[in-house]
C-alpha cells in the first residue's frame, strides 16, 4: 500500500520561501511523482512532477520559483518554493503514479496518479 505524508506547509509573507516534503512508503517502483495544489473553489492543478528517468515538468506559473527534487535513499520528495506569491496559497498534495506514459503531460489526467497524500496547507499573505 502506497502511503504519502506531506509536511512543511505554513504561513509566509509574499516573497518568502517554504520547502515541502513528502515521505513515501509501501512502494519500490514508480513512474511519476508529483506535487499538486488546490485552492478553495478551484480544481486541483499540477505544480511539478518528476518521472523515473529524471525528466521534470513544471507548471508555467511556478517555473523559475519552485524546484522539485527527490532523495532516493530516504524516499522523500521535496518541493522548494521561493518568491512565493499570494496566488500560491493552496493545499499542496504529493502523488504517486505507476502509469508509464502520460499523453499530454503528467497532469493531463489526474487519475493517472493512484495514490495521494493528505496535503499540507500553504498560505501566502501579501
Amino acid at each position: 500500500l502506497v502511503q504519502l505524508v506531506e509536511s512543511g506547509g505554513g504561513s509566509v509573507q509574499a516573497g518568502g520561501s517554504l520547502r515541502l516534503s513528502c515521505a513515501g512508503s509501501g512502494y519500490i517502483y514508480w513512474s511519476y511523482l508529483g506535487w499538486f495544489r488546490q485552492a478553495p473553489g478551484k480544481e486541483r492543478e499540477g505544480v511539478a512532477a518528476i518521472d523515473i528517468d529524471g525528466t521534470i515538468t513544471y507548471a508555467e506559473s511556478v517555473k523559475g520559483r519552485f524546484t522539485i527534487s527527490r532523495d532516493n535513499a530516504k524516499n522523500i520528495l521535496y518541493l522548494q518554493m521561493n518568491s512565493l506569491k499570494s496566488e500560491d496559497t493552496a493545499m499542496y498534495f504529493c502523488a504517486h503514479s505507476y502509469t508509464e506514459t502520460m499523453n499530454g503531460g503528467p497532469w493531463a489526467d489526474l487519475r493517472d496518479f493512484g495514490s495521494w497524500g493528505q496535503g499540507t496547507q500553504v498560505t501566502v499573505s501579501s
